[in-house]
């Protein structure tokens, strides 16, 4: 591809050779003359001065090589995702049933869909036209999944769980297993029947070996446009907003509402109906507790989670401590000289 149909397809300005030849991308640090890259950020520039790229995504008004082919975009991140697409395109859903995969009579699959080996298919399930399901998936009974997914190899849909168009769910996540959700009775725990349904809005990303837990009764939901990173787990009753994005090892207890476009952290843990307003941002490793609201916009850290500027103030009295300790170590020994010399 040449720079100038990028530039094209990016609606972006060009300065220098239109016709440098493109072959692919690379980190910025390692490009050479036949590869795109971006610089973005406080360092763009010094990154930019020292890249071989052929051609680079910058930001307006930030200096590039006066040698180099630059395209000037708002967002070189984003601008740069664009083109690792065009760069590498997914390969085409090859449709067709492998002869090894279970299908029940009455399930009905669009045109289109790829059901790869082992796949098991249950009775009353509908798939969606373009549709594509890895080796050993199974998806249970009156379950739904919409047009153009893709199911990664292993992955386990449980009865009654409606999956919207576009989805993305990678290997080893399991959606619609029971919720935890036990009756403590005369010094023995009685499971409560967990009957109800999981739902998945459109293009929704789901990572390897995510959980998410079917409701005890009513749904549990991912809004559209949420993202969910490796081994993220979602609790019964959970109800999670649109453009949501949750790195990994994050844990929803049962009953948590997030809003739309809020942002957590890696490795954070939610207690039982616990809110998450929108456009909140949980920093990684932090703990809401149980039944906490986190206020739309706030930024929260650490367990007990808290607005960030009173968890860096926090951060800073504890790094006195030792410093603290000396003080009272020596007001002690003046204070004991003092009481000898009495």
């Amino acid at each position: 591809m040449r720079a100038r149909e990028l530039a094209e397809r990016l609606q972006a300005t060009l300065e220098g050779d239109p016709e440098v030849e493109l072959e692919g991308v690379a980190p910025i640090e390692a490009a050479g003359p036949q590869e795109l890259a971006f610089a973005a950020g406080r360092k763009a520039a010094e990154l930019a001065r020292g890249s071989r790229a052929g051609c680079l995504l910058l930001a307006p008004g930030v200096p590039g090589p006066a040698s180099r082919c630059i395209i000037r975009v708002a967002d070189p991140r984003a601008a740069f995702a664009r083109a690792v697409r065009w760069f590498h395109p997914e390969p085409e859903v090859e449709p067709g049933i492998h002869p090894s995969a279970t299908i029940a009579p009455d399930a009905r699959l669009g045109e289109r869909t790829s059901i790869g080996p082992r796949v098991v298919i249950s009775e009353g399930v509908s798939i969606g036209s373009g549709t594509r399901l890895g080796a050993g998936c199974f998806v249970g009974a009156r379950s739904s999944i919409g047009e153009g997914c893709t199911l990664h190899p292993n992955v386990t849909i449980y009865h009654e769980v409606r999956i919207g168009n576009r989805v993305t769910i990678h290997s080893g996540a399991v959606l619609g297993a029971d919720g935890f959700g036990f009756v403590l009775q005369e010094g023995r725990y009685e499971k409560f029947p967990q009957i109800g349904r999981v739902e998945i809005g459109d293009d929704v990303e789901i990572g390897a070996n995510c959980t998410i837990d079917r409701a005890a009764l009513g749904v549990t939901s991912i809004g559209e446009g949420t993202k969910l990173d490796n081994l993220v787990h979602v609790a019964h009753n959970c109800r999670i907003g649109r453009h949501v994005v949750v790195a990994a090892q994050t844990g929803f207890s049962g009953g948590v509402v997030v809003g739309d476009y809020a942002v957590i952290g890696g490795q954070v843990g939610i207690g039982d109906k616990a809110k998450i307003e929108s456009g909140a941002v949980l920093g990684s490793g932090c703990g809401v507790l149980t039944s906490k609201v986190i206020r739309s916009g706030q930024v929260v850290w650490g367990t007990p989670a808290r607005p960030l500027k009173e968890y860096l103030e926090m951060l800073a009295h504890l790094g006195r401590l030792p410093e603290l300790r000396e003080q009272v170590a020596e007001l002690r020994r003046r204070l004991e000289a003092l009481e000898a010399a009495k």
